[in-house]
């Protein structure tokens, strides 16, 4: 539990960490272009839905349904694949072969998608739900592994790297849109599963390579019991599931509208990604911050930045001081995800990695479908609801943030007084 507060020395410790674990950094790079590959193969799934699911004869309206089922199958799968990975992984000893196997279903599943449009919409579906369900490998337990054999110090920095994937493609994901937008569907497809599946094959030497280093510095702790779900998960999994709704309403539906009012829609695409550069510059300062100060803290306080940067976003009075306000969006966001995966491998740590891995995917899978609800049932839509929601993100965030502050500033105090 040593990064939930870390001690005065945990800098020097990050530090010296960076420069000894060349096995570990490896593997985050190798993280980070997994799920570059993986929020790209997302990104053209999304892209193409409309497309391919008027050639299956599914009405417009109900393509949000499929979304929102896919996201449904996230919120389930990802905790269980997460509790999966920490079974095999204690009982085989290896996760890596099995990971490979189940991406080589998805990514057979993600190739046929195109294919198997014009067949009907059960046809669509059932094909969509195969990819969703063995996609969910690819989420928790890779970054499982991070948590199980990286040394502690430098997991800060590895989930940043990890997580670098996932910001490069959601800054890439305007200009795809654009840039595939009269491309045969086909194409994207298949180059997006060859490549996913070739990268994925590189696990299993990664994990061996890991396993190997750890076993030089393990200190044979004892092995964590599986059991119900204790309190720190718990609270955990609320406070993320809080934080990232503020942030699915933020960017997905406020943001938009907030540069519109400076700008026009051609520009979107160049002003969109401002907050995922926030999010990629932020991760690895926030990365010592997070060895110095703890988990907790760090997620409390970036959510209280965060929270003042979406009530700047709008009180804007130029497109200026809205890109600054939501590039420190982007940034705090950043700082939060890194930070809770460092949390949620302290809290499931020597044997609850995956598990925990796996709660925080599915709490944020979980706020994008309740996202997706609003839009879907026109909530959003509303003249007076559309009042409120807007200060949702706001109130999400600094709420969490308040929270979490007390939570570390109560733990610090017990330390100090023990």
């Amino acid at each position: 539990m040593k990064l939930l507060n870390a001690g005065p020395s945990a800098t020097s410790l990050f530090l010296s960490e960076l420069a000894v674990s060349t096995t570990s950094h490896r593997f985050g790079w190798y993280l980070a272009v997994l799920q570059l590959v993986f929020a790209l193969c997302w990104t053209v799934y999304v892209i193409y839905l409309p497309k391919l699911a008027a050639a299956a004869g599914i009405a417009p309206k109900a393509i949000i349904l499929l979304l929102m089922l896919d996201q449904a199958v996230f919120t389930v799968c990802d905790f269980f694949t997460g509790v999966a990975a920490d079974k095999v992984t204690r009982v085989l000893g290896r996760l890596g072969i099995w990971v490979t196997a189940a991406t080589a279903l998805s990514c057979a599943a993600f190739l046929v998608i195109p294919l198997i449009a014009g067949f009907g919409a059960s046809a669509l579906v059932a094909v969509v739900l195969v990819w969703t369900v063995t996609s969910s490998a690819l989420r928790a337990p890779p970054l499982m592994l991070l948590g199980k054999y990286a040394r502690k110090p430098a997991i800060p920095f590895l989930s940043a790297l990890a997580l670098l994937g996932t910001g490069i493609a959601g800054a890439l994901g305007p200009y795809l849109s654009i840039t595939l937008r009269d491309i045969d569907p086909r194409i994207p497809f298949a180059l997006a599963s060859i490549v996913l599946i070739l990268v994925t094959l590189g696990m299993i030497t990664a994990e061996r390579r890991l396993a190997a280093e750890t076993q030089v510095h393990s200190k044979n702790l004892p092995v964590r019991s599986f059991g119900a779900m204790t309190k720190p998960a718990i609270v955990f999994a609320l406070g993320m599931i809080t934080l990232a709704l503020g942030y699915q309403i933020h960017f997905a539906i406020d943001s938009a509208p907030l540069f519109l009012r400076f700008t026009n829609a051609t520009s979107l695409q160049w002003l969109m990604p401002v907050f995922w550069i926030g999010f990629n510059i932020s991760m690895f300062p926030a990365g010592l911050l997070t060895n110095r100060f703890g988990g907790y803290a760090l997620i409390g306080g970036a959510a209280l930045v965060g929270a003042i940067a979406i009530f700047a976003a709008h009180l804007a009075q130029d497109l200026g001081q809205m890109v600054v306000a939501q590039f420190a969006a982007g940034a705090a966001w950043g700082a939060i995800l890194m930070s809770a995966f460092t949390v949620a491998f302290a809290i499931g740590e020597n044997g609850g990695e995956g598990r925990m891995a796996g709660l925080l995917f599915s709490a944020l899978a979980l706020a994008t479908l309740t996202r997706m609800a609003t839009v879907a049932t026109g909530f959003n839509a509303d003249p007076a609801l559309k009042e409120i929601l807007q200060w949702v993100p706001t109130l999400c965030w600094a709420g969490a943030g308040a929270a979490l502050l007390y939570l570390a500033a109560a733990r610090v105090k017990r330390w100090v007084v023990s």
